[in-house]
């Protein structure tokens, strides 16, 4: 059976199956029926359902910062993605399975992640930290005895890396990720506006208008949501510098944990770093302006990679190739 990458991560979960690519991409949500106590729709159906559920029907996220918080639910995600992903065939030939996890989470949440794995159909189990399959999925030739700085802002953490022939020389995690970034501008509409809108609008307009550096013209978004005075729905327009705003105390705590990781970096990898450049992976390394904002703050030259959103679910169903390659 070939070889599965998965990123299972705290909004979004792929799948990368060797030869193929990425053949899935799905929220990491599955909705729950409390009167009949059984999963009703996993994914991207599931995820349709938030906020717009019954009382008997609820739709939770399993994988909170990248740690596994409900144990039955993920194995049950993960079997439904691996067959979706792979057959119904899969379980008569279990594959090999390389998985991602945050660098900063314990040995006993590396355990569970392994654990589950396992449950789900796995043959054999490799553990991956997020930096590392970002970097090899990013095309970062890190066998070499060069520094390499990797930033992966997924949707629960924020993952920060000196990387070096192949492995981490220094890594941090921070827990401001691309789900804060949804959270700061759903808060700022609250209070400014008194609106209350969904996580669905918070990401309309993070996509849409979203900024963390002021951008060249001051764009707009209509949106909706209930007037929290009058109780009744109600339409405003937002613009590009009010997200800048929004977003800057997030922003801010990411350029301050990619400071403190580059304050403590050997000083010949330090050089590397200034040489070479910072990468950025994840869905939040998309939010415009955060490569010049990061430019501006380190004055080192920062690029987001060609596949940010899928860098680290690629570096992580190349792993063992890139391991059997080094063994040559």
């Amino acid at each position: 059976m070939s070889n599965i990458g998965i990123d299972l991560g705290t909004n979004t979960t792929l799948i990368y199956v060797k030869d193929k690519g990425v053949v899935l991409k799905e929220p990491t949500v599955v909705a729950f029926d409390k009167d009949l106590d059984k999963i009703v729709e996993i994914g991207e159906e599931a995820k349709v359902m938030l906020g717009r559920t019954p009382g008997n029907i609820v739709a939770v996220k399993p994988v909170v910062r990248g740690v596994i918080s409900d144990y039955t639910t993920t194995e049950k995600l993960l079997k439904y993605f691996i067959r979706k992903a792979v057959g119904r065939n899969f379980f008569g030939k279990r594959p090999r399975i390389s998985i991602s996890v945050p660098s900063g989470i314990t040995e006993v949440e590396k355990r569970a992640v392994e654990e589950v794995t396992y449950n789900a159909g796995a043959r054999d189990v490799t553990i991956l930290e997020v930096p590392v399959a970002a970097a090899i999925g990013a095309g970062v030739d890190i066998s070499r005895p060069v520094g390499n700085l990797i930033v992966d802002i997924g949707g629960g953490t924020t993952d920060i890396a000196v990387v070096s022939m192949g492995g981490t020389v220094i890594s941090s995690s921070s827990k401001v990720a691309g789900g804060d970034f949804d959270e700061a501008i759903g808060r700022y509409v609250r209070k400014k506006y008194n609106l209350l809108i969904g996580e669905k609008t918070e990401e309309e307009i993070k996509l849409n208008i979203g900024t963390c550096y002021k951008r060249p013209e001051n764009i707009s978004l209509d949106i909706s949501g209930r007037d929290l005075v009058t109780g009744l729905p109600k339409t405003i327009t937002i613009t590009s510098d009010e997200t800048e705003e929004a977003l800057r105390e997030q922003t801010g705590q990411i350029v301050d944990a990619i400071h403190s990781v580059l304050e403590i970096t050997p000083p010949e990898l330090a050089a590397d770093i200034s040489d070479r450049g910072i990468v950025l992976t994840g869905g939040g390394a998309l939010l415009h302006g955060l490569e010049q904002l990061i430019e501006e703050k380190t004055g080192i030259t920062t690029l987001t990679a060609e596949e940010a959103l899928s860098a680290v679910v690629i570096g992580t169903g190349k792993y063992n190739d890139y391991i059997s390659d080094q063994r040559i």
